[in-house]
This record gives C-alpha cells, sequence and structure tokens, in this order.
C-alpha cells in the first residue's frame, strides 16, 4: 500500500492512498504528530476500502509514546497512556505491533496489540560481546531478562536501586569479579540508573560493563554513561544516534 503525507505551514497533516488493498503503516510513534499522521492514513484508507470487506490494517509502532505513564501517578493528573491508547483504538486496526513496550498495560490497552520482542537484538548484542553475564537493573525488567536469559542459556544477575536519605543505593546479587557484564532495559531517558549500576559492577570487580535498551532515547546525561560504560547498543525506534560509542540496529 502505497500512501503520502504532506504538512502544512500552520502544521496540519493530511494522507493521500494511492492504492486499494491491504495497509500496513510503520512508524517510531514516539510523538502525538506521529499519531495524527496515523489517523490520516487510516481515515484516507478507511474511504477508499469502505466496501473492501477482505482488506485489512495493521499497525507496528516502534516506539510508544507514554509508554512508561502506565498509571495515574498523582490525584488530579491525566493517565497520559489511557488517552493515547484510546486514540489509537479510535482508528480501529486488526492488528497493533509495539516493539517491547515498557509495561503489559500498553498491551491491555490497545486492542489488538501484540508485543514484538526484543529478544533477537539481545542476542546479537550477547554473541558479538562473547557470552556476558546478564544484568537485570531493576525488579520491572527482571521477567523479560529472564526470559531472555533462558532462551539464551545465558547467566543473569538481578540488580536492585533504593534511595537512602535521597542518595541512591545499588544492589547486586550475585558475584560479577573477573567478569564482563550486559545490563538489559527496555528504554534509556537519561542514562543515571544505568550509571550508578555500571560503577557498582565495576567496584565489585566486572571487567567491563556493557548496555543494551531497545528504545535509545537519551535525552540527558548520555555524555556521563562514557564515564561507566564501555559500549551502548540500541535500535534506531527512537532516533538515529550518530556516536561510535553507541551500535544501533535498524528497525526503520
Amino acid at each position: 500500500m502505497k500512501y503520502e503525507i504532506k504538512k502544512f505551514n500552520d502544521g496540519q497533516v493530511t494522507a493521500k492512498i494511492f492504492e486499494k488493498g491491504n495497509l500496513h503503516v510503520k512508524i517510531r510513534g514516539n510523538s502525538y504528530e506521529d499519531l495524527f499522521r496515523i489517523a490520516t492514513i487510516k481515515e484516507a484508507w478507511d474511504a477508499e476500502n469502505i466496501l473492501h470487506k477482505t482488506a485489512t490494517a495493521i499497525l507496528t509502532i516502534y516506539c510508544l509514546i507514554g509508554q512508561r505513564s502506565d498509571r495515574r501517578f498523582n490525584e488530579k493528573e491525566s493517565f497520559d497512556l489511557k488517552v493515547i491508547a484510546n486514540f489509537i483504538n479510535s482508528m480501529s486496526f486488526d492488528k497493533v505491533e509495539i516493539l517491547h513496550p515498557h509495561s503489559s498495560i500498553s498491551l491491555a490497552l490497545i486492542d489488538n496489540s501484540i508485543e514484538i520482542k526484543s529478544y533477537e537484538f539481545v542476542k546479537k548484542v550477547y554473541d558479538a560481546i562473547g557470552n556476558p553475564i546478564l544484568i537485570s537493573p531493576d525488579a520491572g525488567a527482571y521477567k523479560t531478562t529472564h526470559e531472555i536469559a533462558k532462551k539464551l542459556k545465558a547467566d543473569l544477575i538481578p540488580s536492585n536501586k533504593v534511595r537512602i536519605a535521597g542518595v541512591p543505593k545499588v544492589t547486586i546479587q550475585g558475584d560479577v569479579k573477573n567478569k564482563e557484564c550486559l545490563i538489559v532495559d527496555d528504554l534509556a531517558d537519561g542514562g543515571r540508573t544505568f550509571n550508578f549500576l555500571a560503577k557498582e559492577l565495576k567496584n565489585q570487580g566486572a571487567t567491563k560493563v556493557f548496555l543494551y535498551v531497545t528504545h535509545g532515547q537519551f535525552n540527558y546525561g548520555f555524555e556521563e554513561l562514557k564515564e561507566s560504560i564501555n559500549h551502548i547498543y540500541c535500535t534506531n525506534s527512537y532516533k538515529e544516534i550518530n556516536d561510535d560509542f553507541v551500535t544501533q540496529f535498524k528497525v526503520i
């Protein structure tokens, strides 16, 4: 299916469909403008295919905006992921694929959604480094990292971070002395937690510490990571990163 997106000077976006038939939209999905672009494509497609009952429409989102806002954090505040999910649901796609969502709440809120696993990317990193120990950075990441470690038949060490009197304290629940470690997580916004974790791993004897995150946002703290991390691996789901310190796998 071929389509065209135009953006007017006032910010309005519009879409044009060039043929009937199945639709598969693949998009980063990390901005509200992305969502409106998707909506214009789907509206134009619906108009062309209203009588074509066998045609299907699939949406692939590589970095879902608002995925960390998976609950109402405080009273009187909006539940942002629910707002985003309702907008996506209003488009009525037959299937919505989401790359490594932050939590299962995204899949619960978005109709007909399935997860695209990060396993193939972690395996590439694991093989390139040479069988490092996998490190789960917190309790939230443990389940996914455990599933990956089981498939790879890799050693896995969990870690956790708590704040004591405002100071972060990292605990490592295993022996990393004289070993290479690979921290595995879904996304990095700033990377402060990874910085603390990598320093503690090296304090406990790790020879090298690598980081894999599916969504490399790095909105702040990127340079600080170079002080503790030996190399970063991620996909280009959020943006392109032109830096020798980062290896990116292209998904879009």
